[in-house]
């Protein structure tokens, strides 16, 4: 199945490190981000894990509830948090989901839906299995990001995104590249010099078609 943009995030049951959970249910009216990876007592997965673990209250703090994912069954994912917890320095509060039947791999695309794993499978067999979902409280899918097994997931930039995408929802104005919360913003073409200083205040025009103004508020 090929999730794009906008798309509603299919939703599934799952036992997870936080117990069986709804996962619209769980969402609720928040935003969400749902993260997978290859296998549990990984390297890099148990860093990445520890990342998300160490920003727990910056998500929070924004009203964004955390998940992970992975085909690996529920006892080995209680097993390996005391080492994801080492490595944090701090509890891993979100849950974690058992997947070990592909269920919530296949619905989102996570690797090929005809897929045949061995029982005794390694991380190379799950290769594909490292996606990472931002989804709003409408349920639609905000932004999607796959990653090889060798590259370690940068939180700060999903938190940063996090932060653009709730800022633009709705919103005349987009996000440019790099920019952080506290910066300007980019207004939208729909709206014209006028009307967007009377939105925004002073208008920085870099060209006729890029025009920056704080955020209003």
């Amino acid at each position: 199945m090929t999730l794009r943009l906008n798309d509603t995030a299919p939703d599934f049951t799952a036992d997870s490190t936080e117990g069986r959970i709804s996962f619209h249910d769980w969402i609720g009216d928040s935003y969400a981000i749902l993260f997978s990876h290859p296998k549990d007592f990984t390297p890099v997965c148990t860093t990445e894990f520890g990342a998300v673990a160490r920003l727990t209250d910056e998500f929070a703090r924004r009203g964004v509830k955390v998940a992970g994912v992975s085909v690996d069954p529920l006892e080995k994912h209680m097993q390996w948090k005391a080492d994801v917890e080492k490595v944090a320095g701090t509890p891993v509060t979100f849950p974690i989901f058992a997947d070990e039947d592909l269920t919530i791999a296949k619905a989102y695309g996570m690797m090929p839906a005809d897929a045949s794993l061995p029982g005794d499978r390694t991380p190379q067999h799950t290769a594909t299995v490292r996606s990472t979902f931002i989804i709003g409280p409408d349920k639609k899918i905000r932004l999607a990001l796959i990653y090889p097994m060798s590259v370690g997931r940068n939180f700060d930039e999903i938190l940063r995104a996090v932060d653009a995408i709730r800022l633009t929802d709705g919103a005349p104005f987009a996000t440019p590249a790099d920019w952080k919360q506290g910066e300007k913003v980019i207004v939208a073409l729909s709206v014209n010099d006028e009307d967007a200083k009377a939105r925004f205040g002073e208008l920085e025009i870099v060209l006729p078609y890029l025009r920056k103004a704080n955020v209003p508020g």
